[in-house]
């Protein structure tokens, strides 16, 4: 499951324990990204309670575009385990494998919105290279119409992907068809 051991659901007692259920109460079951910080369940529980905020919580943006953000992103970046996971849940709002399978292959080859080619365009280039953002960037969501706050949305989204998908990546989380199925959205 991962290159560092993890104390599992059954095995869980105390504070873990209890996270746990919350996480399952929650989301329906436990994701390896979640179980792979149970040596430290203090930062599983600020880790769920961010991603529950950005993900789930009162955003501008819509859970659907919030989950095409941690597609890109994590396509861009290589890691399987997040790409796999959201593509499971964009497929939710699209209902639609060819376009997802497009989608991993490049944004750009698929038909959307132009606002929201704006918004990838902005996630790929911080992604890529978040050291060539410019103010330009974001003047360019403002002129595709992104308010500022969608625009802070934009940026917490796509900088929560690049952080999980490192945790991912750095540990070795690994996943099974089973693993990726049967979340709550």
């Amino acid at each position: 499951m991962s290159w560092i051991k993890i104390t599992p659901e059954e095995k869980a007692t105390g504070k873990l324990k209890k996270i746990y259920e919350e996480i399952n109460k929650k989301r329906g079951k436990i994701s390896n990204i979640m179980k792979i910080h149970s040596l430290n369940p203090n930062a599983m529980e600020k880790h769920m309670d961010l991603y529950l905020t950005l993900m789930f919580r009162s955003s501008s943006l819509s859970r659907e575009e919030r989950e095409l953000i941690g597609v890109v992103v994590s396509s861009i970046n290589h890691c399987e385990y997040c790409t796999r996971h959201h593509a499971e849940a964009l497929n939710y709002y699209w209902k639609n494998s060819e376009k997802i399978q497009n989608l991993l292959h490049d944004f750009r080859s698929i038909q959307l919105p132009d606002k929201t080619y704006a918004m990838l365009e902005y996630v790929f280039k911080l992604t890529k290279n978040p050291d060539k953002i410019e103010e330009n960037d974001v003047e360019k969501l403002r002129d595709s119409g992104f308010s500022d706050k969608e625009i802070l949305d934009i940026n917490l989204v796509t900088s929560y992907f690049n952080f999980v998908n490192r945790i991912a990546l750095g540990l070795g989380v690994k996943f099974s068809d089973n693993e990726v199925k049967g979340y709550r959205y």
